[in-house]
């Protein structure tokens, strides 16, 4: 099966000189969770804004390789039209309209749904997934807590009804108990929207329970991709991103002799 997301060998660049991504590729299928691990300053959520077109409004470029959604290519299109073809990025830091109702940041969600019919029903649906958005409906977004707005800016990204959904550090700043209570959400998101899902998280062992298939990302390129299994599997998986290694150590994948890069999907 065709893959629904390709990223083809890109390059950014930021304000014509940085140079971020170096040759970054990934696949995401239809109804897979794919993740992305590695350390701040990998690049990451460039990545995300790369696929989502958020990368212009950072003086950021794709100068070579390709982006393509259902075989047609998007790296030069604007977000709004990403969007409304059906990628959403929910953004790191809970990225809330602050001064508008749970109510109304829904509402803004949906901005390119015209069909009143299927806005209610769009949010009926948000609010069977988070139930206690639904009891802070009228609250101003700003003032509820960090938990629910990671929730609501979920929910107003299901309020686009996205094929695509890429999530940056979903987890960032919560109790490991709402992690848990949004992961599963995000799972059921998956299973029962058929939502595909580009996860990037710090949370490498939490990122790895729920996704099917993992890349390792080191200094603006993938030096790892496997399925999670395998990735779990993996000593130096274990060792940098699980923690499971001598205290006090530090490798980084360049030291790894052994290591073979592998690019399943390049001929």
């Amino acid at each position: 099966m065709d893959p629904l997301l390709t990223v083809n060998n890109i390059e950014v660049i930021y304000h014509n000189v940085v140079l971020v991504l170096k040759g970054m590729s990934l696949q995401l299928h239809q109804g897979q969770i794919i993740t992305v691990l590695g350390n701040n300053g990998a690049g990451k959520t460039t990545t995300l804004k790369a696929i989502s077109g958020l990368l212009k409004s950072e003086d950021g470029e794709v100068t070579d390789g390709s982006i393509t959604f259902e075989g047609k290519r998007i790296d030069r299109k604007q977000p709004e039209e990403i969007v409304r073809m059906g990628i959403f990025q929910v953004m790191e830091g809970r990225r809330v309209f602050e001064d508008l109702t749970v109510d109304e940041n829904l509402i803004a969600g949906g901005h390119t749904n015209k069909n009143r019919a299927h806005m209610k029903r769009d949010m009926a649906r948000v609010y069977a997934y988070f139930p206690r958005l639904k009891a802070r409906k009228n609250v101003l977004a700003g003032y509820i807590s960090g938990g629910e707005q990671q929730m609501l800016v979920i929910g107003r990204g299901l309020m686009s009804t996205p094929s695509v959904m890429l999530l940056d550090e979903p987890s960032m700043g919560l109790s490991p108990l709402l992690v848990s209570e949004i992961f599963k959400i995000i799972q059921a998101i998956n299973q029962e929207e058929g939502v595909s899902i580009l996860l990037v998280e710090q949370n490498a062992r939490l990122a790895l329970s729920i996704a099917s298939h993992g890349y390792v990302m080191e200094n603006g390129k993938i030096v790892l991709d496997d399925t999670v299994e395998k990735l779990q599997e993996n000593a130096d998986v274990r060792e940098f991103y699980l923690g499971l290694t001598e205290v006090g150590k530090k490798k980084s994948y360049r030291d790894v002799k052994h290591y073979k890069r592998r690019k399943r999907w390049l001929t």
